[in-house]
């Protein structure tokens, strides 16, 4: 909608331009299409007139629906106390008949109103009209001041820390960790899928509009005997989400903070989640996933970070963010084969569709076979949780197909003892059973392989070309899986 001020400008530049017979004429005409304006549409204003007797004084209140692509924390939708002391925000007027899409935060996702249990509750809405309307909000809970013992994640669902220290963004994050239903009893380490918007993975709760039921969708899997993955969530950072999940800024949202979170990851997160558990750390068991902008970083994680990841879940990406996806993605090239799983829905934002597609055709490109590349488009799929849902378990089986089906080849993953730990130049390995192995690899906490020895001859191995850090050294032999983890100084 044009404002008169806008009119008003163009006229005052334009005018010297106009025959002197017309001038009135024009201004006449840019008046009159400024009453129409006003006609057909009108702002609207929200008032909180309730709130939780649990809301922290502290806290400050914000609006975030369609109209902010669904970002929580936006400072331009921060809600201020008016003259009666309640919250309140106008939003801008709209043309008459606009429908919004809508909820109220604590400035993040995992602050969402709730119901009076801690149940999900539906998007509000509202109808722009001709005139100008207030509206009185109540609100009855908050994700996590109401969830309690209403929570919907699984028992072997674990909140890993509410504050892990992110050193490269100077911040601090929850983590959530999927282990797989047999992880305490059968001594066998597992792939590992990182995953963002962790809020919204594994707990109704804790979700802003639905959770994805990563733990049931996995559970299920394991009970019909298919082997499943460690999972870690990573919590989106509300008003830090669009910084963190973008690597290029955008003119109008801002962000560029990506590669310093994939760092996080890479850096931290991945070495800390491998120390402390029982993962196979190299690049061809570590994938990544997301959605709309976690889709985004995810595929920038995967094409840059070649050498840790093998495998990306892209749901409903946002191309569309920066055009430098493709420069960035045509530049970097193919350099270790990738799985792609490219997933949308027909009634997404314009464009959603043709975009996957173009990735697609920019992927083959560079060398990518199609095999490698599974698109998934769903007729009246929307931009949703509910989407991102129904096809997790289908992306997860595709992804880690090779994980799936060749783990059975191998008996139980047994422990070897690896002396000295710290060690300097030369490990020795000793072990109950006879030491014989077809090949050795040596992989560091990123995943990345970093010496192979096939056939060794003894059970002594050479390290002293090593970094410092920490190490996983895998032994194969047959079908049994020996490995132990060391530090070299």
């Amino acid at each position: 909608m044009y404002s008169f001020g806008k009119l008003a400008a163009n006229y005052a530049a334009d005018k010297n331009q106009i025959p002197e017979p017309m001038k009135n004429h024009k201004l006449l005409i840019i008046f009159s299409l400024c009453l129409l304006a006003l006609r057909i549409s009108a702002q609207v204003t929200f008032t909180v007139q309730s709130l939780p007797a649990n809301t922290p004084m502290e806290d400050s209140l914000y609006i975030a629906g369609n109209f902010t692509g669904w970002e929580a924390g936006l400072p331009q939708y921060m809600l201020h106390k008016n003259n009666a002391g309640k919250w309140s925000i106008t939003l801008n007027a709209q043309p008459a008949g606009t429908i919004i899409k809508f909820k109220f935060t604590r400035g993040t996702w995992g602050t969402v109103e709730k119901g009076s249990a801690g149940e999900e509750i539906q998007d509000r809405t509202f109808a722009f009209t001709s005139g100008s309307s207030s509206v009185d909000i109540t609100i009855l809970n908050w994700a996590d001041a109401g969830g309690g013992n209403n929570s919907t994640a699984a028992d072997n669902v674990k909140i890993m820390s509410t504050d892990f220290y992110m050193p490269q963004l100077n911040r601090t994050r929850r983590i959530w960790i999927y282990l797989p239903p047999d992880y305490e009893t059968s001594g066998i380490s597992y792939p590992v899928l990182y995953m963002h918007d962790g809020q919204n993975l594994f707990d109704a709760t804790t979700s802003f509009s639905g959770e994805w039921e990563v733990d049931e969708t996995l559970n299920n899997l394991a009970s019909q005997g298919k082997r499943v993955p460690i999972v870690v969530g990573i919590d989106n950072g509300g008003v830090d989400r669009i910084n963190e999940y973008t690597p290029w800024p955008n003119s109008q949202y801002g962000g560029g903070e990506g590669d310093m979170y994939m760092q996080f990851i890479l850096e931290t997160l991945k070495p800390y989640i491998d120390v402390n558990y029982r993962t196979l750390a190299d690049r061809d068991n570590t994938g990544i996933m997301g959605s709309s902008l976690g889709g985004l970083i995810s595929h920038y994680g995967a094409i840059k970070y070649q050498e840790t990841f093998s495998k990306a879940g892209l749901f409903s990406p946002s191309y569309w963010f920066s055009d430098s996806v493709w420069s960035f993605t045509n530049d970097i090239g193919k350099q270790q084969d990738l799985r792609f799983f490219q997933l949308c829905g027909t009634n997404e934002s314009d464009g959603m569709e043709a975009e996957m597609k173009r990735m697609n055709d920019s992927l083959v490109s560079m060398g990518f076979s199609q095999d490698q590349i599974f698109n998934k488009i769903v007729i009246g799929g929307q931009h949703n949780e509910k989407l991102w849902r129904e096809a997790f378990g289908e992306a997860y089986l595709w992804l880690f197909d090779t994980y799936i089906t060749s783990v059975d080849k191998l008996t139980e993953i047994k422990e070897i003892t690896c002396n000295p730990n710290p060690v300097a130049d030369f490990l020795i390995l000793t072990s109950e059973m006879k030491i014989a192995f077809d090949s050795i690899k040596i992989h560091n906490m990123n995943g990345q392989l970093v010496k192979t020895i096939i056939r060794p001859m003894d059970n002594q191995i050479d390290v002293h070309e090593l970094s410092p850090g920490t190490y996983i050294m895998r032994c194969f032999s047959d079908k049994d899986l020996t490995e132990c983890k060391f530090i070299k100084k």
